[in-house]
């Protein structure tokens, strides 16, 4: 493909609810500008855009696909993004690389989730917004119930464009709002028909009109005065209202078979921003925050959006240019770890099929190979010229399991493939959890941790098991005790001999406090380390489950030696001797973490939480209007073991809109029958 101009570019994110046929038109996009030879689907494992395996045994996107086509005399790069909850960081890259979004929902339905939270990300973005209504020929689907509620949502500043004229709850016609023409498809070619004249459509007519006269005062006057706008009149009012976020166009449309695509094709080249008619974007330079414009001619100012380590290429960095451009010789320093990289091949993808290029310009997308110390988010500029650009906001992974290698001797290649995957997806994370000693792989939901499991036995060859994590339990003492320890052991030469006496206390601390009262030497000082380093070791495993012990302050008051057979070992031994005589008599407990929870949610669905949240045996703190429209926040102090499928149901409670973080507070006492199930558990695993 031809290296186009920064004013010849559009940069379209595609994102919207599961389901919908969001890769479905995508396929036909491509299908209609010539840039495939077959109308890829889904169901048949065959688009480009779905090119991994994953997603081809699965039927649904599970990552970012771009795809570049030529649309009158303009290039388009479609960013396909998975739809799936589990997946949301895929449409965190494909939001950062564009600068329009193209919402999809399917005829009938209302405004879904999905929609609802890629406009929400998109308006963050400050995106140019479309909205495309798929499945508009399918039998018994009504655009008109989908308009409305988009109406409901957005008020005027939703705009009909194209609509169906339907008769007998079936397509008749397409019609094109702005040039007054209507057509239908027989055998797959377009066949334009008579004009319906037609209540509903009348109506679709004075929406537009009403819509693109708001944002131009001639056009507003010539509305009002009853004169008919002319196309070019609608077109211009449709871009203006676009680029100034006060017009949504929306499009009735078939992915599936490929009817009026064409025109969603022409609505971006006439009425999407290129990069060029953007502000630019607000940088870091100097350390100082400055508007940086889409420049070909300006100074080196790159973001990586989306990393993926192929097996046969190596690392590819997804490269989004704000200004300069990118070639095989370019010089590039990468602004987060202060060094310069040696750039690698430059190439176009479209799904999964590389083109050789020979430039990324201002504007334009494309994937450099082998920048070996890139990572996503990170900004590649000129050494000479620092600049920061924003990197990629990602959703923080929400639910965590241990893993469980299933061949001995796997844990390094584990390890090292959950890490290249990481590099891949920034919403996994994978860290040892050195209390429990079990390895923690967190994600954004359970089909997100199926995949990465099945991705680690696909691409690196081993297989793992997941399950519930171990809480990080505590043991603690509620009584003061004072005992014995006494350590006398004679084996032929020099014996053994320690003796104390050690009076354990309940404290406010996490650490052991260790003091002395000795009087009378009746320990020698050089021995007192020896019984600290005894129960320290001693604490690191309670009597009760073999967690650690906190809360615990010991005080060595008397004891005895002997001057010939006294050793550190000797005093080390009895300091155990008393710590595991005392624990059992100082009505030892179990303590549980109890967890800080802010959980946000629909305002409808804050009793169904609170009621899950008392079942978890926990304790509102409490609730009231979140900063997010409509929404709700709840905060709760709940015991940490019982939040691990909160995640789950928290997104099946919400229909996919709460979200919610989780922090350790504290520790308490666990209840009695919870404190014995711990034990049990604890000497069940002892025994195996």
């Amino acid at each position: 493909m031809k290296s186009y101009g920064t004013k010849d570019i559009r940069n379209v994110v595609i994102a919207g609810h599961g389901g919908k046929g969001k890769t479905t038109l995508a396929e036909a996009m491509l299908y209609v500008a010539g840039a495939t030879d077959r109308l890829g689907r889904v169901t048949d494992s065959n688009t480009v855009m779905d090119f991994d395996p994953e997603e081809k045994k699965r039927h649904f996107s599970v990552s970012t696909a771009i795809a570049p086509l030529e649309w009158n005399g303009v290039k388009i790069n479609l960013i396909d993004t998975p739809g799936k909850f589990d997946f949301a960081g895929g449409m965190s890259e494909g939001m950062r690389a564009a600068e329009t979004v193209l919402i999809v929902t399917s005829a009938g339905s209302g405004f879904d989730v999905g929609a609802e939270k890629a406009f929400a990300l998109a308006h963050k973005y400050g995106l140019s917004t479309f909205f495309a209504v798929t499945k508009c020929d399918a039998d018994n689907r009504d655009f008109y119930k989908t308009f409305a509620a988009l109406q409901e949502e957005f008020g005027t500043k939703v705009c009909p464009v194209v609509v169906p004229y339907m008769v007998n709850g079936k397509i008749a016609a397409y019609c094109n709002l702005c040039n007054g023409k209507a057509f239908k498809y027989e055998n797959n070619e377009k066949v334009y028909v008579d004009f319906p004249s037609d209540g509903k459509i009348d109506e679709m007519k004075e929406i537009l009109a009403e819509a693109v006269a708001t944002v131009d005062e001639e056009l507003m006057e010539k509305f009002f005065e009853g004169e008919t706008l002319t196309k070019e009149e609608i077109i211009k009012g449709l871009t203006a209202g676009v680029e100034q976020g006060e017009i949504y166009p929306v499009y009735a449309c078939s992915g599936y078979n490929a009817e009026a695509i064409g025109l969603i094709l022409d609505a971006l080249v006439y009425s999407a921003q290129s990069p060029a008619d953007s502000k630019g974007e607000k940088v870091i330079r100097n350390g100082k925050e400055e508007m940086l414009p889409f420049d070909a001619n300006g100074p080196l100012a790159a973001v990586c959006f989306k990393t993926v380590a192929d097996p046969f290429v190596g690392k590819m960095s997804y490269i989004k240019v704000l200004s300069g451009k990118i070639t095989a010789d370019t010089p590039a320093y990468n602004e987060r770890t202060g060094e310069s990289e040696r750039m690698g091949k430059i190439i176009t993808l479209r799904g999964g099929k590389a083109e050789d290029a020979k430039e990324i310009t201002a504007g334009d997308i494309g994937v450099v190979t082998k920048l070996a110390g890139v990572r996503t988010g990170d900004t590649i500029c000129s050494a000479n010229d620092v600049i920061k650009m924003g990197t990629v906001k990602f959703p923080a992974p929400c639910l965590s399991m241990a893993v469980v290698v299933k061949k001995k001797g796997d844990e390094e290649k584990v390890a090292s493939g959950l890490l290249r995957l990481m590099e891949e997806d920034p919403t996994i994370t994978f860290e040892t959890n050195t209390e429990t000693r079990e390895q923690i792989l967190s994600g954004l939901g359970e089909q997100h941790l199926d995949v990465i499991v099945s991705k680690l036995k696909s691409k690196f060859g081993v297989e793992i098991g997941l399950k519930t994590p171990k809480v990080a339990y505590r043991e603690a003492i509620r009584k003061t005790v004072s005992v014995q320890g006494r350590h006398k052991k004679q084996s032929g030469g020099h014996g053994q001999f320690g003796d104390v006496w050690i009076r354990f206390e309940p404290a406010d601390t996490d650490d052991l406090i260790f003091e002395t009262e000795v009087v009378g030497g009746s320990v020698p000082k050089n021995y007192f380390p020896a019984v600290e380093k005894g129960l320290r070791e001693c604490i690191q495993k309670g009597v009760m489950a073999g967690y650690p012990m906190v809360g615990l302050k010991a005080v060595l008051y008397d004891g005895s030696y002997h001057p010939v057979d006294s050793s550190e070992m000797a005093f080390k031994t009895a300091a155990s001797l008393a710590f595991k005589a005392a624990i059992p008599q100082a009505n030892p407990s179990i303590l549980e973490p109890i967890g800080t929870l802010k959980a946000y949610m629909p305002n409808e669905n804050l009793g169904d939480i609170m009621g899950d949240i008392t079942k978890r045996r926990g304790a509102v703190l409490g609730m009231g209007p979140a900063d997010e429209p409509k929404m709700q926040e709840l905060i709760a102090e709940v015991p940490m073991a019982e939040m691990g499928d909160f995640a789950i149901v928290l997104r099946s409670i919400t229909a996919g809109r709460g979200h919610f973080t989780l922090e350790f507070a504290r520790y308490q006492d666990a209840p009695a029958q919870v404190a014995q199930k711990v034990i049990e558990e604890a000497k069940a695993e002892a025994a195996e």
